[in-house]
């Protein structure tokens, strides 16, 4: 029987879902692939940590170099994440003709130009569809499923940590400390959980569906980040008392050959499809010229759901080896040549739409003519206010919904509402999602 044999680079949660998942399945893929994927070996630099998941003695490496320079492994999983020397290692692999296969998405957000370019140069192969959204085929399903679409908008929750958190403080009544604590008991939040709740791991992730979804290569410093944990419980019972939901999105929509790429907290109607999505999972909105708008859906990260990602990218170019396919039959981004519409990118003070605003204020007649007035002055109509009856002190919340605005001017707005001797803390300051409606 043909048979490919593959090395494994990491053996954490991941890496250990993998070996599970390629003993457990492999009838299934043997018989999808038409020969055997076997595993030639595995590095790692701790042997003494215990594992969920047992390996024999002989696959075990401490030196990757040993699987990278094996002229017997065609293919190379790197699952060790973003730590120095691994982008080397990775190019390295490209360079050995190892074709690739890796979740690494701060990796290929920073550098995914050099990487790219050096699997072409080498005629190798770099899959990554585990590198976003765990186990949702959502990249296989840009650069092949929608090829035929020009990509109109991307809407993604694609980090389960902040989506757990909202979910807790929505559901719960919780502040985001106390969700924040009850995430990291349960293991959905990293001690240091700041490239979770700021908005970091899902800037990296965006940067790849804009790759992938508008042939796009954007520097990740260009891609405008706000994270989740300046929001309130509050704001999460007005928004509902709105008829929204707050999520964490990643957005990138194109309109009149701009392209918008943020990462913030969005208000969406609560009957939104993505309003729902709950907990941990992962969703991802796509709307297309010609499909219209679809939606992924699933578990976004955890050992068993990105290990299936990681051996449905192996398992295709496995297949294409045995048939003895060209690399570079289809492009890692999909795309021949970068930027065919030749998008540019549309600053963040050109971004309109309504806005949700939320201050501390003294309980004194007269205030909301004054944070109307400037408002006003700045261009910006009221749709609804709220002033809700909780207190502290001589103070209370107030929560304004405007209509359409442009950015730049509510930055104004709130900048001289913010230096107004009855507001008692900064603005808290929501952008409200339209075409999900």
């Amino acid at each position: 029987m043909k048979e490919v044999k593959v090395g494994l680079i990491g053996f954490g949660t991941v890496g250990q879902g993998v070996v599970k998942l390629l003993r457990e399945n492999q009838k299934d893929i043997m018989a999808r692939v038409g020969g055997k994927i076997s595993l030639a070996g595995v590095a790692d630099q701790d042997w003494k940590r215990p594992r969920k998941v047992a390996l024999e003695k002989k696959l075990r490496r401490k030196d990757a170099r040993q699987l990278i320079n094996d002229p017997e492994v065609k293919i190379i999983i790197e699952l060790v994440g973003n730590f120095p020397g691994v982008k080397e290692m990775i190019l390295d692999a490209l360079k050995a003709g190892k074709w690739v296969v890796t979740a690494n998405k701060a990796l290929l957000a920073k550098y995914g130009d050099e990487i790219f370019s050096a699997a072409k140069k080498y005629h190798s192969e770099i899959y990554f569809g585990a590198s976003v959204a765990g186990g949702i085929p959502i990249l296989r399903a840009l650069r092949e499923g929608l090829c035929a679409n020009r990509i109109q908008s991307i809407y993604g929750i694609v980090n389960g940590t902040s989506n757990y958190i909202l979910t807790r403080m929505q559901e719960a009544n919780l502040d985001y400390s106390a969700a924040l604590k009850e995430a990291q008991e349960k293991g959905y939040a990293e001690a240091n959980p700041e490239a979770d709740v700021e908005g970091i791991d899902a800037s990296h992730k965006l940067a790849i569906l804009i790759r992938l979804g508008f042939g796009v290569s954007l520097p990740l410093e260009k891609i405008f980040r706000r994270g989740i944990s300046r929001l309130s419980h509050l704001d999460l019972q007005a928004a509902s008392e709105l008829e929204y939901r707050i999520k964490l999105l990643a957005i990138a929509r194109e309109s009149n050959g701009l392209l918008e790429a943020r990462v913030h907290p969005t208000l969406i109607p609560e009957n939104s499809i993505l309003a729902n999505v709950r907990g941990v999972y992962n969703a991802v909105y796509v709307k297309g010229n010609f499909v219209g708008p679809t939606l992924f859906y699933g578990p976004g990260a955890g050992m068993d759901a990105t290990a299936s990602a990681v051996i449905s990218d192996v398992m295709e170019l496995a297949r294409n080896l045995l048939q003895g396919r060209p690399a570079g039959r289809v492009k890692p981004e999909g795309y021949e040549a970068l930027n065919p519409h030749q998008l540019k990118l549309r600053p963040m003070e050109e971004l309109i739409g309504p806005y949700y605003l939320r201050v501390w204020v003294l309980d004194q007649p007269g205030v909301l003519a004054r944070i109307s007035g400037i408002l006003g002055k700045n261009k910006i109509s009221i749709s609804s206010v709220i002033q809700r009856e909780t207190r502290e002190g001589n103070s209370v919340p107030l929560v304004i919904v405007t209509h359409q605005a442009l950015e730049k001017n509510i930055q104004k707005a709130v900048k001289e509402i913010n230096q107004l001797k009855v507001v008692l803390n900064p603005v808290q300051l929501i952008r409200i999602a339209t075409e999900l409606e």
